[in-house]
């Protein structure tokens, strides 16, 4: 059985609100994604909404980097195999 870690960080920009998710394999490789929420959505009454929207940018934006990822370690495979 392997580990895979998941750290999510959110700062508050001047152009929004960004987050970073990095997700770490057992075998030392790492992904990361970045996500950002812009405009006036600190004016909603519901504070947490514009790092809610960041992290799941950053979510999709790691999924497709580690998508990307599988893609190029198909191909060597298939090359090599």
């Amino acid at each position: 059985m392997s580990k895979w870690t998941v750290e999510i960080d959110v700062d508050d920009a001047e152009e929004g609100t960004r987050a970073r998710v990095r997700l770490t394999d057992g075998a030392g490789n790492s992904f990361t994604g970045i996500g950002l929420a812009r405009g006036d959505l600190h004016a909603l009454d519901v504070p947490q909404i514009t790092a809610e929207l960041a992290v799941a940018r950053a979510l999709a934006d790691l999924t497709e980097e580690l998508l990307s990822a599988v893609a190029a370690d198909v191909h060597s495979a298939v090359l090599s195999g």
